[in-house]
């Protein structure tokens, strides 16, 4: 017997070699028959092997060691604590520190929450400082959706859709709702891919849809669309989506409803009247700081605003995209802030506007850092995926999840088990939340009010720190209308609220 297993090997073998031999594809198999294979194999291997087994605690990307370790800890809810002291090098050019107060205050219990409604809503909403951030069903499995919902609703904090449609998985649970819709029109359009005015209404009105979100770009990928296989428009998602069924489906990197800025004003308005006075916003990944202050010149000429905008940074996305696009396009979460920020403080809106922020938001500090740099509140979407499983292991576009999270293979989305993953949910957002009301009671604060930019150093070289209020320009209310500082003039002038350009 052990003769034939043998002889079957060793014939599989040099049927192998023969195959490499004879192939035109690859050029290593062809001068290294069956020894290419080893480099074929390790070259799979290595994300694993440079993640477990070589990468430092505090050194990893996207997420480091760390940061996955407190996510899972506070999702378990077992103690999130290290000993024996820091091991990052708190003298790297770009270190950044929070500054402690020698007056510092008793940690409020009641986390804050922060009004979502402007002068023209008349159905405002609370909104929790930490949320979960945009992520469809369809690029998450059911299972997963289900337990963000689920946690959402057991925390009390709100759950972004994501621009794929409002699911049932998302309104079974029945956990606060923030409706995304993107240039596709996804659950609200037409045969033709316009946006639907009537299925809008019809579904904006759902009591779970707290707030409506009109995406213009997205941290991973901003300024181009995408494109979903006809393979995996299967019936559950086709209906979702309100496509037909195995049709591969186009979503353009430019909306219908609007090609200026007066349009886009104009549009969130009519979006927030459909919506029955909900609040409305939008979502992008900064660019031109020239083009947001036509938006701005925009709200201002047609007295109307959205009542929130979601600031995305270039270091965010659950999404797959090109490299290019992932690695140099779009304004990194913190410029993004402050550029938002000071754009509306100086054309006299900000009051009128909240600001939320995404993108690599994991942590309490990370969560009052964004409020230092401008933010009123944080959404976090792939923290909220380690705290229902995820591993990190950046397989979320192939449909090969090991963990069933992102994924609609049933065999692999069973994994999520929806009681216990909703529960982790509830609890990493609960601690996270905690955690950053402790930090701002050690910096003698009592909430984000309390916060200004002068509390957040920035180590410029090994003998230099300097604070954000030092480092940045932060402009003063109605300042860009009375009289512009230098480094805002001549943007301000460009800004042209009827064309984009830059």
């Amino acid at each position: 017997m052990l003769k034939i297993l043998l002889f079957v090997l060793l014939g599989a073998l040099a049927a192998l070699a023969v195959h490499d031999l004879v192939q035109r594809r690859h050029s290593l198999l062809r001068n290294y028959p069956l020894l290419g294979h080893l480099r074929f194999a390790l070259e799979a291997l290595r994300p694993e092997i440079q993640q477990y087994f070589i990468e430092r605690n505090f050194d990893g990307r996207p997420f480091d060691r760390d940061t996955r370790s407190i996510v899972y800890q506070r999702a378990k809810g077992t103690d999130a604590e290290e000993p024996f002291g820091t091991e990052l090098d708190l003298y790297r050019a770009g270190s950044e520190y929070l500054t402690p107060s020698m007056a510092p205050r008793p940690v409020r219990s009641d986390p804050p929450r922060v009004r979502i409604g402007g002068p023209d809503c008349t159905r405002p909403y609370d909104m929790a400082l930490l949320n979960v951030s945009a992520m469809s069903f369809g690029s998450l499995s059911g299972n997963a959706v289900l337990a963000l919902n689920t946690g959402a609703r057991l925390g009390g904090f709100a759950h972004d859709t994501g621009e794929g449609g409002l699911s049932e998985y998302h309104l079974r649970p029945g956990g606060d709702l923030i409706w995304e819709i993107g240039t596709g029109y996804f659950g609200c359009r037409t045969d033709d891919g316009d946006f639907d005015a009537r299925q809008f209404a019809e579904k904006a009105a759902h009591e779970q849809v707290k707030c409506v979100s009109l995406k213009i770009s997205q941290g991973a990928k901003p300024g181009i669309g995408g494109v979903l296989p006809g393979a995996k428009v299967n019936a559950e998602i086709a209906e979702v989506r309100g496509v037909p069924q195995g049709r591969t489906v186009i979503s353009p990197p430019y909306h219908r409803v609007y090609s200026t800025p007066r349009e886009l004003v104009r549009f969130l308005a009519r979006m927030r009247e459909l919506a029955g006075g909900k609040p409305v916003g939008f979502k992008l990944c900064v660019g031109s700081r020239r083009e947001f202050l036509a938006v701005c010149k925009a709200m201002l000429e047609e007295d109307t605003t959205p009542d929130f905008i979601v600031v995305d940074g270039a270091e965010g996305g659950t999404g797959a995209a090109p490299l290019e696009f992932a690695d140099n396009v779009g304004l990194p979460l913190g410029e993004g802030l402050m550029t938002v920020h000071n754009a509306l403080v100086g054309t006299g809106l900000r009051d009128r506007i909240r600001i939320g922020a995404s993108g690599k938001v994991a942590t309490g500090s990370d969560l009052v850092k964004r409020l230092l740099q401008g933010a009123d509140y944080t959404n976090a979407a792939r923290a909220m995926m380690f705290a229902i499983g995820c591993v990190q292991a950046q397989r979320c576009h192939t449909n090969a999840c090991p963990v069933g999270v992102a994924t609609q293979d049933a065999r692999r989305a069973r994994a999520v088990d929806v009681d216990d993953k909703s529960r982790r949910v509830e609890r990493y957002q609960k601690a996270t939340v905690k955690s950053a009301l402790q930090i701002m009671a050690a910096m003698g604060v009592d909430g984000p009010s309390g916060l200004g930019p002068h509390q957040l150093l920035q180590r410029v070289d090994p003998h230099t720190v300097r604070s954000y209020a030092e480092l940045h320009d932060w402009l003063a209310p109605g300042q860009l209308l009375a009289s512009p500082p230098d480094g805002w003039a001549s943007d301000w002038r460009a800004a042209d609220p009827d064309r984009f350009t830059h």
